[in-house]
């Protein structure tokens, strides 16, 4: 699939544009798509089919400061909402379910708590926590520790880091990811080992820092400190889903998420890593999520 094809900027009342693009069923049941961090719109190619086979169609949206859409300064959680809002709005959506992978689970999380009428259920898959509380902090590995608590500490000197760094990863893009993926699990490796997927996740991040660092840094910030957001307030059927095996994104993570959200369901999947259970069961994980939307608010 040629994602150009179903490509286009939302305008917001305030000058501002979201990158869009759509997999799965045109005519489906709608579902935003949040993607991980870092990226964009096109990491939700890797659920075009299994969007496609259960009847979705998958609206995929780049946050502020990511490929197509444009940077927002100081933006939080609760922004997002009001942005998906709008976007909904655009696309003449009255309700719809949201899927935030990874990173994108904070803000499927706070879009499900601020718009609990227009949101049918919410799902979270492999989804970071709030990495401020230090009972999750010391589930993640050193340098991610080390790379939020300076996000806290210190977010302008972050930000302005994240420019070279963002820099020399594109130049060497390629290589970066190959480091990356040899620090995975078996299960991740296998999957991003010259496969469909590990292009499509390159091209995501290749979209994702096109513009620069500003949404990469935005997200940081937002992800260091506490979020503002009681997952405790979310009334919508919500649901999760981490593999046993995640080194990227700790499933106590997955976990306290799961426990604080009022009859969340959580599905443990022990023999996966973060992004093997994206890629080898996205269609139980849109079945699931389906089912949970026949639940939502009408």
């Amino acid at each position: 699939m040629d994602a150009a094809h179903r490509c286009r900027c939302i305008p917001l009342p305030d000058g501002r544009r979201i990158g869009a693009a759509e997999y799965g069923d045109p005519a489906g049941r709608p579902v935003f798509y949040f993607h991980g961090f870092p990226g964009s719109r096109i990491e939700a190619r890797l659920a075009h089919e299994a969007a496609a086979r259960a009847g979705i169609r998958l609206v995929a949206l780049d946050r502020p400061g990511y490929g197509a859409s444009d940077p927002q300064p100081g933006r939080t959680l609760h922004d997002w909402a009001e942005d998906v809002a709008r976007c909904a709005d655009a696309l003449g959506l009255s309700r719809f379910a949201v899927l935030g992978l990874s990173g994108g689970g904070p803000y499927a999380a706070a879009v499900a708590a601020a718009l609990p009428g227009r949101v049918r259920a919410a799902g979270l898959l492999s989804p970071l926590g709030p990495a401020h509380l230090p009972e999750l902090a010391r589930a993640m590995r050193r340098h991610q520790r080390l790379g939020f608590a300076a996000a806290r500490r210190a977010p302008g000197l972050t930000a302005a880091l994240a420019v070279p760094v963002v820099a020399v990863t594109k130049r060497f893009e390629r290589a970066a990811f190959a480091l990356m993926a040899a620090a995975l699990p078996p299960p991740d490796r296998a999957v991003l080992r010259g496969t469909p997927a590990a292009g499509i996740l390159l091209a995501s991040f290749r979209e994702a820092v096109r513009p620069g660092a500003a949404g990469l840094a935005s997200d940081l910030a937002i992800y260091a400190r506490p979020w503002g957001l009681d997952p405790g307030k979310i009334r919508v059927p919500a649901l999760v889903w981490h593999g046993g095996a995640d080194r990227t994104v700790p499933p106590a993570m997955g976990r306290h998420l799961a426990a604080a959200i009022p009859g969340c369901r959580a599905r443990l999947f022990p023999g996966e890593g973060h992004f093997s259970l994206a890629v080898r069961h996205m269609d139980e994980i849109l079945a699931d999520l389906a089912a949970a939307a026949g639940r939502g608010p009408r």
